[in-house]
């Protein structure tokens, strides 16, 4: 394949000549360095460019620069017909379903589009209908497919967690006077992890709050987890650092305010600038608990006979008050996957096998939707009405079957 070259001043520059720029106009937070779009699009720009360079495809692809030449792909190799044959070949690539194929080719023909604005490109050529006609159709999957809490679902995970809690924090309260330390420690660290475990689950089914805006997000350096200084028991309400790029405060229903209590009476957090949701990564605090204490002064030897009094590192943070950073959304992903597991909850879903972070705000919604309509609950979603009535469609479309079928029945009734 060879294309035409395009005119221009760029158009001999090597595709990844571009790549760095592009990411930080797509990127989030300070230079451009964060956000998961800037991850998800480095990840697809990296893969086209091995395709391009015949690194990926069928045996006898080698690539779109003549194989006569030995040099990187560049922009002037660039047209229509190559980004047909990746529309192509994404479709046949690992399986890949209808719906991923599409969001794959989105993310190369936005950068398409962001190289015509700077000069790279003459043409936006991966938004051409010859281009796209390899993609597939839509797989028809609706808003209303994508995974919620049910009610029953909700009460199994919560009633779970928060029986795991009460036990742990009663064996822990009701241990005798003479209890050996360590033990006492090792009894406390499973009543925090339980407690945490449960205002977690609490927070996600009932608060609606998008688990980005709520844990650390590693590659958006703007999301660092909710702090205790971010939360009020006593108004019920929290600041989160909203998707729409603000700090915005999100309400704390009642069923959150007794499990978060709990859990912060338990922590007793040295500062109201911890965070919440803490890990209890053992790699990560000890590495954490290490160099801190060395910055300190404390040689390695101190540092170890330290360490050697707690049972656990987070218990020897919490003394010290060296703050550890917050649990990461993946690692929300794992507890969550791990509860739903112990506590038998029963799931039908063709993409997720547990209770997903994302499940308990769209349950929520739906609950919303269904009790109060679509204004009230885009503002507890943090949405804009026409987004809600979007995502939610399959509500409207319900009732308004109901509403159909009341009709017919009156008609028939008419005529009888």
């Amino acid at each position: 394949m060879t294309p035409e070259n395009t005119s221009g001043e760029r158009t001999g520059r090597s595709l990844t000549d571009s790549f760095d720029r592009y990411l930080q106009d797509k990127g989030k937070g300070r230079g451009g360095d964060g956000g998961n779009y800037r991850r998800n699009a480095a990840r697809e720009l990296e893969r086209f460019t091995e395709w391009a360079a015949g690194e990926r495809g069928d045996d006898d692809w080698s690539g779109i620069v003549p194989d006569e030449v030995d040099r990187e792909p560049t922009f002037a190799d660039l047209d229509e017909r190559v980004f047909r044959a990746y529309a192509r070949h994404l479709t046949g690539d690992r399986g890949l379903k209808q719906n991923t194929v599409q969001t794959y080719y989105r993310y190369i023909s936005a950068w398409c589009g962001w190289c015509v604005n700077e000069g790279y490109l003459e043409a936006h050529y991966a938004q051409r209908a010859s281009a796209m006609a390899p993609l597939p159709d839509d797989d028809g999957r609706k808003p209303g497919d994508q995974q919620a809490w049910t009610t029953e679902q909700r009460h199994t995970l919560t009633r779970y967690v928060d029986e795991r809690a009460r036990n742990a924090i009663e064996t822990y309260t009701t241990l005798p006077a003479e209890t050996d330390s360590l033990d006492k420690q090792r009894t406390r660290y499973m009543a925090l992890k339980a407690a945490r475990d449960r205002a977690l689950v609490f927070v996600l089914a009932y608060t609606a709050v998008r688990v980005g805006e709520l844990l650390r997000d590693p590659d958006d350096p703007r999301r660092r987890g909710v702090r205790w200084d971010e939360i009020s028991l006593e108004d019920g309400s929290m600041d989160v650092y909203r998707k729409k790029q603000q700090w915005d405060a999100a309400s704390l229903p009642d069923p959150v305010l007794s499990p978060l209590r709990s859990y912060r009476k338990l922590m007793d957090p040295p500062t109201e600038r911890w965070p919440v949701f803490p890990t209890f990564d053992q790699r990560t605090l000890a590495t954490l608990l290490k160099d801190e204490l060395a910055d300190s002064g404390l040689r390695p030897d101190a540092i170890d006979e330290q360490r050697d009094e707690y049972a656990r590192d987070l218990l020897l943070a919490l003394a010290e008050d060296i703050r550890p950073p917050s649990m990461t959304t993946d690692g929300a992903r794992s507890i969550l996957q791990r509860l739903s597991a112990d506590g038998e909850v029963d799931i039908d879903h063709p993409k997720h096998d547990y209770l997903a972070p994302h499940g308990g705000r769209r349950g929520m919604g739906e609950v919303l939707v269904r009790a109060f309509g679509y204004t009230v609950a885009a503002r507890y979603l943090d949405n804009s009405e026409e987004m809600v009535r979007e995502g939610y469609s399959h509500i409207e479309a319900g009732e308004l079957g109901d509403v159909a079928t009341e009709a017919l029945e009156e008609i028939d009734r008419r005529i009888e």
